[in-house]
């Protein structure tokens, strides 16, 4: 496979089928269920994110508390 080739038709492609296109790659991904070995900075950060929730279960925003934070800021 020319992954160059395939790029430059992707490109003509409307952008709202190339957001398709990507979806649907995207699933196909997902379908396989394999997923990259985390980094140890990774593991390292989800551990201290689960910990942190451990210690403070009620120290938490909601989705919509989160965008009202951000609308508020722009």
């Amino acid at each position: 496979m020319d992954i160059t080739a395939t790029l430059n038709e992707i490109a003509t492609l409307s952008v709202e089928d190339r957001i398709r296109l990507v979806q649907a790659i995207w699933d196909t991904i997902a379908a396989e269920q394999v997923y990259p070995d985390l980094t140890d900075a990774q593991k390292q950060e989800l551990d201290r994110r689960i910990a942190d929730y451990d210690s403070n279960p009620d120290n938490v925003l909601t989705w919509e508390e989160i965008k009202a934070s951000i609308k508020r800021q722009r």
